[in-house]
């Protein structure tokens, strides 16, 4: 039996690489190793190897081994086991499951009976369907088991049927992954530590970039893996950071050629100095955005105009700008709501800018908070446009953060 597990891996493994190169290069980074059937039922990761249990290889077609393959690396390369936060895990497990498993099926792979998926989760991140299945059978399991984490301390369980850690299989990582000539069952490795989900993450990242490349080179790259690589591969710096950086800059682009006193000699050189910024701000409120996010984002800005001394107007569109609009503030007021918005219908980006134009000057800054989903204007305007985005989609023009 073993024999023909580890011809049947090889040449899943193989097809991968020639009809899916993006997918396969990311096996290609997974260890296979035979795993002790005690603990493993099917196949399971910890962000450094492919563990099996061979009896359930044995039972899988070619295209149903291709899909697991490619299942467990999809977990490591989008860094599931990084990602989790404060999120409960036997829920986190089953959202990861569900965004995958979409993805590969568009893909054109088959599922192994037993794998999760639903229609309304394709094109969605982990994240996204996390909130969405609060209320699914909490006996519902992954078919798979996601090693790399710890339980819950409010009891959360681990996925599929995991039994107590063990030893660590002494797998390490390798540029291009060998089948485990070891044939007795690897027992199940213990959860990453802090600084190993660190490191996997930055090594994953990289790996996934490259993969990406490679199957773009080739013209294998489907449109829905392309949309989440490009996703996924944005800046991840935290979105205050960014807006703080960008309003900063913004404020200290003025520079000054006053003749300097005799004591600091006769050249003249030009020194910077900060005014008062000019910055409007647009809240998208059709509906696409949540009051906690709203609030966040005002708080945010008033913590960052006191320093850069923001003079700010703030208005709020869906498919029409506020007919009670705008609201001015300086830069020693709070940055509040005016009062309660309650989300419209369809979203245009485009009455914000012809307002703009109507104003007697133009902006230093104008920063959007929306979902990026809706009419833009077609020509870019002379300002800095910054685009706050929740969501995936992108932009015509200005610059984008992502808000994560």
């Amino acid at each position: 039996m073993s024999a023909d597990v580890d011809i049947k891996l090889s040449a899943a493994r193989t097809r991968l690489i020639l009809d899916k190169p993006f997918l396969g290069a990311l096996v290609l980074r997974l260890p296979m190793v035979a795993a002790d059937p005690k603990w493993c039922k099917t196949t399971a990761t910890d962000a450094r190897s492919f563990y099996y249990n061979p009896a359930y290889i044995e039972g899988l077609t070619l295209d149903q081994a291709q899909f697991m393959l490619a299942h467990e690396a999809l977990h490591c390369a989008l860094s599931h086991f990084a990602r989790r936060e404060h999120r409960t895990k036997h829920r986190w497990d089953l959202a990861c499951d569900l965004a995958i498993n979409p993805l590969l099926i568009k893909d054109g792979l088959k599922p192994p009976p037993g794998a999760l998926y639903m229609d309304q989760f394709d094109g969605l991140t982990a994240e996204e369907v996390y909130p969405s299945i609060a209320d699914m059978d909490n006996d519902t399991e992954t078919l798979d088991q996601h090693l790399y984490d710890n339980e819950d301390s409010d009891g959360g369980r681990n996925s599929g049927q995991n039994g107590s850690p063990q030893e660590q299989s002494g797998q390490g990582d390798s540029p291009e992954a060998e089948l485990d000539p070891n044939k007795g069952g690897a027992p199940q490795p213990k959860p990453l530590s802090e600084s190993e989900r660190e490191q996997l993450s930055v090594q994953w990242q990289q790996r996934l970039a490259g993969a990406a490349q490679q199957a773009l080179q080739a013209g294998k790259l489907g449109g829905g893996l392309a949309r989440l690589v490009d996703h996924l591969l944005q800046p991840q710096l935290p979105w205050r950071m960014l807006l703080a950086k960008y309003m900063t800059a913004i404020s200290r682009d003025d520079y000054n050629y006053s003749r300097p006193s005799r004591r600091e000699g006769s050249a003249i050189l030009p020194s910077l100095r900060s005014t008062q910024v000019d910055m409007v701000v647009v809240l998208d409120t059709s509906g696409s955005i949540s009051p906690d996010e709203v609030n966040e984002f005002m708080s945010e800005i008033d913590a960052i105009k006191g320093q850069v001394r923001a003079r700010i107007t703030l208005h709020t569109c869906d498919a029409e700008l506020a007919q009670d609009g705008p609201w001015d503030y300086e830069p020693w007021e709070e940055f509040k709501l005016p009062r309660e918005f309650k989300g419209g219908g369809g979203t245009r980006f485009t009455p914000v800018f012809d307002w703009v134009r109507t104003r007697d000057r133009q902006p230093d800054l104008l920063v959007y908070f929306t979902d990026a989903e809706g009419e833009f204007p077609k020509q870019e305007p002379f300002y800095p446009v910054l685009w706050l985005v929740k969501g995936k989609s992108k932009v015509p023009w200005g610059q984008r953060v992502q808000l994560n």
